[in-house]
């Protein structure tokens, strides 16, 4: 019989142990000078993580949600339009765009879990304003395709970059070929704040400079309002932090990426389950390792008894949810969306794991398919 182990899907505190000195260096610092809002560190953490994504502007922001929904805003998009998106998001994707007062239209998405750019021009209508791409699960869209659609209609591009910070396309980041980047910096994303957070790119001037008054209750200067807005600043503390964690951002994506490696040289032989793909001219950062699994529930349940932590991003998609009814959607609308949430399961794949944990899983795997 197999010596248990307890390998939980994700362990924040062990990542912060070997960084947490610098950690509170950097609180400590912060609370010496008493700048909680929008001190020096959030305007460094916004020029490091612009250089970090090839942008001109980077604005730090209070979640990858609020990154959205201002994004959308700032663009002048609203009431009677329409923004096309992937279902298979988490629902942030899409209620950014209610919360903008624009309507979500869903596209069906690839094998490669992204949303398929040949699907896109039969949805497009008189009140489409913008196509909204995923880089679901840290894997970038087809940037090529989808820019030459928008060009084609005059649409804006807004990128979900939300599970995709380092990630590549064609050798270039995302978050820079739209009209903006919307970045989150959750605890639980690759590049994480210890709280909420998030960040929007772009090389749009006048974007940039929409951003910086809507993000701050749509003040231009300090006696001077000049847009109805709400509170969406990233906090000097969040920015402090994440500045350390910059340092070390390239190193767990590499052994994020390693990690994912091993999962697909040991899997790849089992007829049950499909591994996700990675194309020569991208560079997938793994936010999540998501497999398609045959009876995935009782995979789910056989993995949980062997102590290791699994999720499933995500069970129902978001035309399906209760919220979307009005929508108009039903089962069917969406079959690869649909026929992949009933399959996929996502596997441990943080920077922390142990050659010996990853090593449980596959062996995990393997003899749950071999009953």
């Amino acid at each position: 019989m197999r010596c248990l182990m307890n390998i939980p899907y994700v362990d924040l505190a062990e990542q912060h142990t070997s960084i947490k000195d610098e950690l509170l260096n950097a609180v400590a610092k912060v609370l010496d000078h008493g700048k909680f809002i929008l001190g020096e560190e959030v305007a460094e953490f916004e020029e490091r993580f612009a250089q970090l994504c090839g942008v001109q502007y980077a604005v730090g922001l209070n979640s990858g949600t609020d990154a959205l929904i201002l994004a959308l805003r700032a663009l002048g998009i609203g009431s009677g339009d329409e923004v096309i998106t992937a279902a298979n998001s988490f629902v942030s994707s899409a209620s950014c765009i209610v919360c903008a007062g624009a309507k979500p239209i869903f596209v069906d998405v690839g094998e490669d879990y992204l949303m398929d750019p040949a699907l896109i021009e039969k949805t497009i209508t008189s009140k489409t304003k913008a196509l909204l791409p995923v880089h679901w699960t840290g894997r970038p869209g087809d940037m090529e395709a989808i820019k030459t659609i928008a060009k084609k209609y005059k649409l804006a591009v807004i990128e979900d970059c939300a599970q995709a910070v380092n990630a590549e396309y064609q050798g270039q980041k995302v978050g820079s070929f739209g009209d903006a980047g919307c970045f989150s910096l959750h605890p639980l994303k690759t590049l994480n704040a210890c709280g909420d957070g998030g960040v929007l790119t772009t090389n749009r001037h006048d974007l940039y400079e929409k951003i910086l008054t809507l993000r701050d209750n749509g003040f231009y200067r300090r006696n001077e309002c000049v847009s109805w807005s709400n509170n969406s600043r990233l906090d000097t503390i969040q920015a402090a932090m994440l500045l350390v964690k910059l340092n070390y951002l390239e190193k767990w994506t590499e052994q994020r990426r390693k990690n994912a490696r091993f999962y697909q040289q040991h899997l790849k032989d089992i007829s049950g389950i499909q591994l996700p793909p990675e194309e020569k001219d991208m560079r997938a950062v793994y936010h999540t390792l998501i497999i398609q699994a045959d009876r995935r529930d009782e995979l789910q349940a056989f993995l949980t008894e062997q102590g290791i932590g699994t999720k499933v991003h995500y069970a129902v998609p978001i035309h399906l949810q209760p919220v979307a009814k009005e929508l108009g959607y039903k089962v069917g609308s969406l079959p690869v969306t649909e026929r992949q949430a009933a399959r996929v399961l996502s596997l441990p794949v943080s920077q922390s794991l142990q050659p010996e944990m990853l090593e449980y899983v596959v062996n995990a795997i393997r003899e749950f398919y071999k009953k």
